[in-house]
């Protein structure tokens, strides 16, 4: 038990360590970009308005409400007091509009689209690399390499194959959206089916780049683990070979359960590159608006939002990890 709060304890720490860092890059980072979004809401706030004075004394008024009139230092610790209260401050690109606001409806798109596909494409890609380990033939020989070349094209090359195919030339499923543009959000069954239809293509866009990397994985560690002495050891016993199999692809998949924690991390910019592509309304999408619209409190918030999401998927990843491997627990007992 001691063994154990001690490896977590770890983990925990260093992840705490790396969030530090990652909220301090996500306030300071946004803030070196060229430009003053300022200007930008005080040039449509003034249309019309020919008195400089005016215009002057709106700008600052709006410096003072938006907090960039005092050094960064100050508006640091000030954004850090209200984001843990939740609040990240007014929109620059949507004003009046809150940030919080903005975020909460952008987040749950991308949770939904994300975990699913990034889920369903590494359980699809391990299954497909253990049986080409295991069947070999055809399996190994034809549909790995196809599923590798597939994984291989980058993330907007995806997004554009299926826009073309089943959008733009079979007219099938619809090439933007997350739901029917004529249609409000309700409990009926005709906006569920419309969200079920636009969800296809960001979907699949993303769990067909995933399958390739985690079927060349597990395949590599099932081969590796099919010529281990112990299952030479277990078929010269009479044990069935059912049997054998079902441990060997559960120890090849301890290092394929590592893979996913770091496919949460690499897949996420993939993720947000089918959102703008299919101009899904998740964080992706509200990201590129954000950056658009020199929005630095949009900005803030959508990183760290990204970035608090990929550190706990990790960290759960890394906890389960410590549990289900023997190796793991066998050097905590000791």
């Amino acid at each position: 038990m001691k063994g154990f709060r001690k490896y977590y304890g770890q983990k925990i720490l260093w992840y705490l360590i790396t969030l530090v860092f990652a909220v301090v890059l996500n306030f300071v980072l946004p803030r070196l970009m060229p430009g003053d979004p300022v200007s930008a809401i005080v040039s449509n706030q003034a249309s019309g308005i020919t008195d400089a004075t005016a215009v002057e004394k709106m700008y600052q008024e709006y410096t003072e409400k938006f907090g960039i009139d005092k050094p960064l230092y100050q508006q640091f610790f000030a954004w850090i007091g209200n984001a843990v209260k939740g609040d990240f401050g007014v929109s620059f690109s949507q004003y009046p509009r809150t940030v919080s606001d903005i975020i909460s409806n952008s987040a749950m798109w991308t949770i939904c689209l994300q975990l699913p596909a990034i889920i369903v494409g590494w359980l699809l890609g391990n299954i497909l690399g253990a049986v080409a380990a295991y069947m070999k033939g055809l399996w190994d020989k034809a549909i790995l390499p196809v599923f590798l070349f597939v994984s291989n094209i980058p993330a907007f090359g995806m997004a554009t194959i299926l826009l073309f195919i089943f959008a733009i030339r079979m007219h099938v499923l619809p090439s933007s959206g997350a739901y029917g543009f004529d249609l409000i959000p309700s409990a009926s069954w005709t906006f569920v089916k419309s969200i079920l239809v636009h969800y296809q293509l960001p979907f699949w866009s993303i769990v067909l780049i995933t399958i390739g990397g985690q079927a060349v994985g597990m395949r590599s560690m099932s081969i590796y683990e099919l010529n281990a002495d112990y299952v030479k050891y277990s078929r010269f016993l009479g044990i069935k070979d059912g049997k054998i199999v079902k441990y060997v692809f559960r120890n090849a998949m301890l290092p394929q359960i590592t893979g996913l924690a770091l496919s949460l991390g690499t897949m996420m910019g993939g993720a947000l590159v089918a959102e703008i592509m299919f101009s899904y309304p998740g964080l992706g999408s509200t990201l590129l608006s954000a950056v658009t619209g020199r929005d630095y409190p949009l900005l803030s918030a959508c990183t760290l939002i990204i970035t608090i999401m990929v550190l706990v998927a990790n960290l759960l990843v890394e906890l389960v990890y410590g549990v289900i491997d023997p190796r793991v627990k066998a050097n905590q007992q000791d």
